[in-house]
């Protein structure tokens, strides 16, 4: 009776698999890429980063369990990570050239190929859900700075006084730049953008990233974190990608799209197409950071071409993993 039981259970996942199904939920995070060394991290450091990555695995897991869909858990997700203090978006978000926070995100409906997407937002405490509500409440893609948070206030969406966004040790990574007149010294440091990747139960993809950007960003600057195709991506034919890292090189790359067009166009798997944008063409050009990535078979890849990334995914089988260094 078992061994029928599990031939039936094989026959249908190559079933599925034959018509383009999902074989199960997965999903996938992450908390920016950089020079993350075991060396420079205090155990307590990296014990609260794990910590919190695993509640957020946690919370995206139970809303796929439970029939969610992989919007409302990328949404989750990411506003748990933006309400988190140690991770670049949300409250703990760097500081611009100017001494103030500001905030930028995507999310995008693999399904439908629809998106939405802030930047330069100061007030909207979850980026993510405004950058939600712009995709799903009116006809745009974009919004930005006070237009955004005047459509985030009209939808109801919580705001907050900027110091809300405040933690001392951004604004001291914020005074080291300032009095070293040294603009690029973050990018030696750690980018603390967060991301998630979904499949739901249904067969449908879903990405979002959001960030505070870079540490003294001058003039309005916005990285890749809210264009869609250079940030996030979402198609149900190919894969949900989420990108993190110095946002110029993502842009021109359009690094989330170009991991969905080698598996669409090239035929390629989700990783050799994630690891050919990241550990080649990107690196090649001096561009670093990460991705992760989700296909509609529910395949994982989370490369990049840094020392480190605080990742992690949860899949339906209960396959479990929190990373922070490489060759983790």
């Amino acid at each position: 009776m078992n061994f029928r039981i599990i031939i039936l259970s094989w026959l249908l996942a190559i079933t599925q698999l034959a018509n383009g199904q999902s074989a199960g939920y997965a999903l996938v995070i992450h908390g920016g890429a950089g020079n993350i060394y075991h060396e420079n991290t205090p155990p307590q450091v990296a014990e609260s980063f794990r910590t919190e990555l695993n509640k957020v695995l946690h919370v995206g897991d139970s809303i796929l369990a439970n029939n969610g869909s992989s919007l409302d858990a990328v949404e989750a997700c990411i506003r748990m990570m933006e309400d988190c203090p140690l991770f670049n978006a949300g409250k703990g978000a760097v500081f611009n050239a100017e001494g103030k926070n500001e905030l930028d995100a995507s999310i995008m409906d693999g399904k439908t190929h629809l998106a939405g997407a802030v930047a330069g937002v100061t007030i909207i405490r979850n980026p993510i859900s405004a950058a939600r509500a712009v995709m799903e409440k009116s006809q745009h893609v974009m919004l930005t700075g006070k237009g955004a948070e005047t459509f985030a206030i009209e939808q109801g969406l919580e705001t907050v006084s900027p110091s809300y966004f405040y933690t001392e040790k951004r604004w001291n990574d914020y005074l080291k730049v300032k009095y070293r007149e040294d603009s690029l010294r973050h990018e030696n440091e750690k980018h603390g953008t967060v991301g998630c990747v979904a499949l739901d139960k249904s067969g449908n993809l879903a990405a979002g990233t959001s960030t505070g950007g870079m540490t003294f960003k001058k003039y309005g600057r916005v990285g890749d974190s809210p264009i869609i195709g250079a940030g996030t991506y979402a198609d149900n034919q190919s894969c949900a990608v989420s990108a993190t890292g110095h946002g110029e090189f993502f842009i021109r790359n359009v690094v989330a799209y170009d991991i969905s067009a080698l598996m669409k166009y090239k035929g390629l798997s989700l990783k050799d197409a994630a690891d050919e944008v990241i550990l080649h063409k990107l690196k090649d050009q001096g561009g670093y950071g990460g991705a992760i990535a989700i296909d509609k078979n529910g395949n994982i890849a989370m490369p990049f071409n840094t020392t480190g990334m605080f990742r992690g995914y949860v899949k339906e089988n209960g396959e479990k993993k929190v990373a922070m260094f490489g060759k983790e």
